[in-house]
């Protein structure tokens, strides 16, 4: 009899005994005249900010769950799948060397880094994921027993990689952005012939995207379409778009955080610093208790104001 190593057998014991993974999606305050989420699940995109510095993704981690968010997400690639030799061979000036293999190599997290990340992450008791961008990457992945996919945007198209995520069965967060209904319809078919349950999440592929180019009312059309949860994945540079989407009902919001929006890197531009990150989720988290319940009543400060300030009420009612 084989015997499987006592820290997967642990992993899988933790995630048999974690709540519905897809529960947020479910718990709604309201459902007309449109749905909106009880908790927004909120990611903070870790993606390659971390420069290949784990200290780095170490203080990224901290940082996204101190602000209140449910988890962090990461990008894995197996570089000579992803890109030719030709593109690696060429240049580019970086602080790791004057090709583009010798950027992306450095940017890429080892097994090491990813026990590492599993680890603190478990530690700080914050989920974790990431989006793989190849097949062997999502193998690779399955080794943590995570608690949730990610298929990035570019990779929607990607059938291999798509039937291979779908037959995990996980919850899955499936980002929409440089495609069109045709590409999505695809996508949603693999995932509802595995029986593998999804969030759409609407995104403009832009770094950072200019807010004229959001288009938030798909939010609306996607779930009117395709009759699921939706989410949203932000590139903007702001945290406003992420509030009004959960007002608009998404179940999750997803946004890049980094350390300095100044440093090193494609995606920093159109990611949130610590400050931005705070107000995003508090604001977020605030949804719930300023909807309140709909029904209308005078509260007790409002009766104390009303017998000040109504100053035409019959005298005997003054009296009291």
């Amino acid at each position: 009899m084989t015997h499987m190593p006592a820290t997967v057998q642990a992993r899988q014991k933790r995630s048999a005994k974690a709540k519905d993974p897809l529960q947020f999606a479910t718990d709604l305050i309201q459902k007309e005249p449109w749905p909106i989420a009880r908790h927004v699940f909120v990611i903070a995109e870790i993606g390659i900010n971390h420069n290949g510095d784990m200290e780095m993704a170490k203080q990224l981690i901290d940082m996204a769950k101190a602000a209140g968010c449910d988890a962090v997400k990461f990008q894995k690639r197996t570089i000579d799948i992803v890109y030719s030799k030709e593109f690696l061979d060429s240049p580019r000036e970086s602080p790791w060397g004057v090709t583009q293999r010798a950027q992306k190599e450095a940017l890429e997290l080892d097994q090491e880094a990813y026990d590492e990340i599993d680890a603190y992450c478990r530690k700080l008791k914050i989920d974790w994921f990431a989006s793989a961008w190849d097949v062997p990457s999502q193998m690779f992945l399955r080794r943590y027993n995570l608690t949730h996919n990610k298929i990035a945007s570019p990779m929607i198209t990607h059938k291999e990689l798509l039937e291979t995520v779908a037959k995990e069965g996980k919850p899955t967060f499936i980002s929409t952005g440089m495609s069109l209904y045709e590409d999505i319809d695809k996508a949603v078919e693999v995932f509802r012939r595995h029986e593998c349950p999804f969030v759409l999440m609407h995104c403009v592929s832009e770094y950072p995207v200019p807010e004229q180019a959001l288009n938030l009312r798909c939010i609306t059309e996607l779930r009117r379409r395709y009759d699921c949860p939706v989410g949203y994945s932000g590139h903007e540079a702001t945290m406003i778009p992420g509030v009004l989407v959960a007002m608009m009902g998404v179940v999750a919001v997803e946004r890049h955080i980094t350390l300095d929006r100044s440093m090193y890197g494609s995606d920093q531009a159109a990611s949130l610093e610590k400050r931005g990150l705070e107000i995003l989720v508090g604001y977020i988290r605030t949804i719930e208790t300023v909807l309140g319940d709909g029904v209308k009543r005078v509260t007790p400060q409002e009766q104390t104001n009303a017998e000040k300030l109504r100053y035409w009420r019959p005298a005997a009612d003054r009296a009291r």
